[in-house]
Formats: structure tokens, sequence, C-alpha cells
């Protein structure tokens, strides 16, 4: 199964690590660490030329996606019901 993320961009599901409202890289230093630290690796996403309202964590790149955390995450649980 697959997640759109918005903009033209389209995981698998198998993928997914974790979902994350935008916040959490204000109120948490170890996940601005690590969106840091994948920065550095050149394994972060932006996805189109809105706002992000998300982060999105998957086994190999994070992206900053425009769809709201609730929104990816009921997409998201969609899919699993559905497993």
């Amino acid at each position: 199964m697959y997640i759109h993320l918005g903009g033209e961009k389209i995981i698998r599901s198998s993928e997914l690590v974790a979902i994350f409202d935008i916040s959490i890289e204000k109120s948490s230093k170890i996940s601005k660490q690590y969106v840091n630290h994948a920065q550095q690796q050149k394994h972060v996403e932006m996805i189109g030329e809105e706002e992000a309202k998300s982060i999105v964590v998957t086994q190999n790149t994070v992206y900053y996606s425009p769809i709201s955390s609730t929104t990816l995450k009921k997409r998201a649980n969609q899919f699993v019901a559905n497993a």
C-alpha cells in the first residue's frame, strides 16, 4: 500500500517509521538533532512549496509535508486496518 504525503510524493506504507507534527522540532532537542543529522547526510526532502505541517520519517528519508500529521496518520491507519 502507499501513502500520499502531498504534492507528487507517495511512499510505500512499509517504509513509514513515524509521523510528527512540525512543532516537534521546537519542543524536542533529540528530534531536532535527528533532523539536523539527516540534513547533513542529504536525506531530507521538502514536499511542495507550501509551509510544512508535519515531518514524516521513513527508513531512508525525512520528509517535510504540507499535510497535517493528523491527516497523514489517518491515511496510514487506513492501510493498517485494511491489511
